[in-house]
């Protein structure tokens, strides 16, 4: 489902995509490479190709929560809040499939 999202930014090995703290007007799908989510300099999580990342403050309209930081050369596709809401509203199956990326981040965290 998130392969499909087209166009795409180039980031650099090390190079940060966004800071905690900074304003989630827009969240990523990885197209190529894997980018680390870190919490105060500790990789908390690795996305891979295909997977969304920066979601959770497009829901909730809170500022970013963790850094993410390119592991490698990365490609990642950005998707605008307001592309987002289009998508949650007309594309159902968009909906459930990030519902149920949410619900496995969670379960591997808490260890359920």
């Amino acid at each position: 489902m998130f392969r499909r999202v087209g166009g795409g930014i180039v980031h650099g090995p090390g190079e940060f995509i966004f800071r905690a703290g900074d304003p989630a007007d827009e969240m990523f799908v990885v197209g190529e490479g894997e980018v680390e989510l870190l919490h105060q300099g500790t990789v908390v999580e690795s996305v891979p190709g295909g997977q969304p990342f920066g979601e959770l403050g497009l829901i909730d309209g809170e500022p970013r929560a963790l850094d993410a930081r390119a592991r490698v050369r990365t490609v990642v596709a950005p998707i605008s809040a307001e592309r987002f809401t289009g998508l949650v509203e007309q594309q159902p199956d968009f909906a459930l499939s990030l519902l149920r990326l949410l619900a496995h981040r969670l379960r591997e965290q808490t260890g359920t």
